[in-house]
């Protein structure tokens, strides 16, 4: 009866620990991201991470510096017509963005530009209704 007791004990502890890991993973937009510092980026993709719960593209500057660009959830990519092996490293991309509140590298996109001019959504509902507004002029 102990044994029992003392393994519901320890699969509700882990099962806690999962659960506080995740809430404190997953952000709003505004906590971690400036709409009032947008920023251009070009370059070229070093890595693309399809995880939860946001995608990560990962994108050298001609400059030297790599950024750590925010997308969505895959399942929103997949929905958007992604994959896992929709930007292979190497990519050319133009990313318009938003900093991360810190100054880090990091930053949120709604969309991403290639050199021909195609666009592809990230899938981050929130960064795209932060960009659509500020195309209305903030309103």
């Amino acid at each position: 009866m102990h044994v029992k007791k003392w393994t519901a004990a320890a699969v509700g502890a882990v099962l806690a620990l999962s659960a506080a890991g995740t809430a404190v993973a997953h952000h709003s937009f505004a906590t971690e991201f400036d709409r009032n510092k947008p920023i251009r980026l070009e370059g070229k993709v070093v890595k693309f991470e399809w995880v939860n719960p946001h995608s990560w593209i990962h994108l050298k500057t001609k400059d030297g510096t790599t950024w750590r660009v925010e997308g969505g959830a895959p399942s929103a990519l997949l929905r958007r017509g992604w994959n896992r092996n929709s930007l292979p490293a190497g990519t050319d991309i133009i990313v318009d963005a938003f900093r991360a509140r810190d100054g880090d590298t990091r930053a949120s996109a709604a969309e991403i530009r290639f050199p021909n001019g195609r666009e592809l959504s990230l899938g981050n509902p929130t960064t795209e209704a932060v960009a659509a507004a500020a195309k209305r002029g903030g309103q």
